[in-house]
């Protein structure tokens, strides 16, 4: 049996985490599995991500708040817009 380190992201409403985690590789059909200590590992800071407490998932792994972005800026006043060689004024 060998391990493999990976990194597992957990996102639970507006928070992200990066969890490190050992693969067990083994030669049956079930590979690759997490042991069961990372697999709770991961319970642990979703349900932590979940009720907000960040100091607790930041025990485990690094922790991201993320926020939205405007993908596109809002136009104000009128706008001229050509659809098929029109000029269209909103």
């Amino acid at each position: 049996m060998r391990t493999q380190k990976r990194t597992k992201l957990v996102h639970e409403g507006r928070y992200l985490a990066e969890v490190d985690v050992e693969l067990l590789i083994n030669a049956d059909e079930w590979s690759p599995y997490l042991s069961v200590a990372d697999a709770y590992k991961l319970d642990d800071v979703r349900a932590a991500l979940k009720a907000g407490d960040t100091a607790t998932a930041a025990q485990y792994g690094r922790v991201f708040a993320l926020t939205r972005w405007p993908c596109r800026p809002r136009l104000q006043g009128r706008t001229r817009i050509r659809l098929k060689g029109k000029v269209v004024k909103r």
